[in-house]
């Protein structure tokens, strides 16, 4: 059985006085590679004086690049999408036997290919003091990842936190909290220094309530994939510490997370006041 939804996200920046607003890139259509089937998208952007281009980057995530012609006082982005939510099972894959277990080698060509995604920053001294704890024997693979996600969720305390940009592992690890983008990051750099290739993943996260006690919610997440071979890319929730299912709908997935910003580029100078909503509505069940 699958349940259809409407998702509505609103982002709406209102200036201080009308101002240039150069290209605009906007990151906030499911990937090729969405698992959740997508029935209907659409983005509609005020003022309607532009000019839209759909592109894709390096990593394959779709891109629209928005160029106004005049100055203006609000610039409004809203989406709205259709998606059938039904069961997915986030342990259907096979392992290659080479990477059934925790450690292990990429082949030199694969390594090649997954290389942005294995870059790795400075260690810090509470970094080092993670990692020491997965010093271990060999573990199965699967075993491992929800080891090393559930330790960070052991670790890191969420909060919703609204300030640009995404904390360093060591603020993250040192406040022993963050949001879902600095866990994500946080997750990220530790399997890569742990030797799997691991990107940073932003899209929608969908709950659904049981109609009593709790209700339907949505709202913008981040995430963590990490490549096994023969599993492929095996998304990890690090707020969790649980693999990805139906609820996980992928907008960008990329090396950093600067790159996978819902929406970037600049703007002349000018006060600017940030207004943001998510709602979602069943349609029908199936």
């Amino acid at each position: 059985m699958s349940i259809r939804v409407e998702i509505k996200h609103q982002t709406v920046y209102r200036y201080s006085a009308p101002v240039i607003i150069y290209p605009q890139l906007i990151r906030l259509r499911p990937t090729p590679y969405c698992r959740t089937i997508i029935n209907n998208y659409q983005l509609n952007v005020e003022p309607s004086q532009h000019y839209i281009h759909w592109q894709q980057d390096a990593f394959n995530n779709h891109i629209a690049r928005l160029v106004f012609s005049q100055p203006v006082d609000t610039l409004s982005l809203e989406v709205t999408l259709q998606a059938d939510i039904s069961s997915i099972n986030p342990y259907d894959f096979f392992v290659d036997d080479s990477a059934s277990h925790w450690p292990f080698v990429y082949p030199d060509a694969l390594r090649l290919d997954l290389a942005p995604f294995l870059f790795t920053e400075t260690v810090g001294k509470e970094m080092q003091t993670l990692l020491n704890m997965f010093a271990q024997a060999a573990s199965p693979i699967v075993d491992f990842l929800l080891s090393v996600s559930q330790s960070l969720v052991q670790c890191i305390h969420y909060v919703e936190r609204l300030d640009p940009g995404v904390q360093s592992c060591e603020e993250s690890l040192l406040k022993g909290s963050g949001s879902c983008r600095d866990s994500a990051w946080l997750l990220v750099q530790t399997f890569r220094h742990l030797g799997l290739a691991a990107r940073f993943v932003s899209g929608y996260s969908v709950q659904l309530g049981d109609g009593e006690t709790t209700t339907d919610s949505t709202d913008l997440h981040a995430w963590v994939d990490v490549f096994i071979p023969g599993g492929g890319w095996i998304g990890i929730d690090a707020t969790s510490g649980l693999l990805t299912g139906e609820g996980h709908i992928p907008l960008c997935s990329t090396r950093e997370p600067l790159s996978a910003a819902p929406v970037s580029g600049k703007t002349g100078p000018a006060s600017t006041e940030l207004f943001f909503g998510n709602t979602i509505t069943r349609i029908k069940s199936e």
